[in-house]
């Protein structure tokens, strides 16, 4: 007997996502891998105000991404510091440029990686087109960004704000424990048990 297509059970592929949602959800994990977006961002930051909305209990992000759009990673990184849960900041793979402005957002305490992760810190870039005068504003504007990135970092990681200007002239490659004497994150981790500790 045939059935509507409405009245069907979902195909594998969505019942095996469906669960796997639910799952990322019930432990609190989100995962940004991959290059940072605005579709990205809309997805993290819409997860993370439903967790926050759900418990106060901590929510962990796993970061693998090379970066991408830097204000899709100012979005992420001002919601994780907007909602009451604390987040947790779990780095893995690679973490560059936007990605790791994002991952900044925690506090240092809660900024933690895996052991083969490296970081990649520099400052921004921008395709500058057009008119003549749209291109002066463009790069006043890559300039600004610079400036702010590099305040960011100063910041979160104690680093004096003239040294960090230098780091990131160009691109500043540093490993998981480089990556800690920078202050980029706490410590490095191998277990998720050692995540709470």
């Amino acid at each position: 007997m045939e059935t509507d297509d409405d009245t069907k059970p979902p195909a594998a592929p969505e019942l095996r996502s469906s669960y796997l949602e639910e799952k990322a959800f019930k432990s609190r994990t989100l995962l940004i891998f991959g290059s940072i977006t605005d579709a990205v961002a809309a997805d993290v930051t819409r997860r993370l105000i439903a967790l926050d909305a759900d418990s106060q209990a901590p929510i962990d992000i796993l970061v693998s991404s090379p970066g991408g759009h830097l204000e899709s990673g100012d979005a992420i990184h001002d919601i994780v510091r907007f909602i009451s849960a604390p987040v947790h900041m779990i780095g893995t793979g690679w973490v560059g440029s936007a990605a790791t402005h994002l991952f900044l957002a925690a506090p240092r305490e809660r900024r933690v990686c895996l052991p083969n992760t490296r970081f990649l810190i520099h400052q921004p870039s921008g395709g500058a087109g057009g008119q003549a005068t749209d291109i002066a504003i463009q790069a006043q504007e890559i300039v600004k960004a610079r400036e702010r990135i590099a305040h960011e970092i100063a910041r979160e990681t104690g680093k004096p704000l003239e040294e960090v200007l230098v780091d990131i002239e160009r691109d500043r490659w540093l490993s998981a424990q480089e990556a800690v004497g920078y202050g980029l994150v706490s410590r490095i981790i191998e277990r998720k048990t050692e995540l709470r500790t």
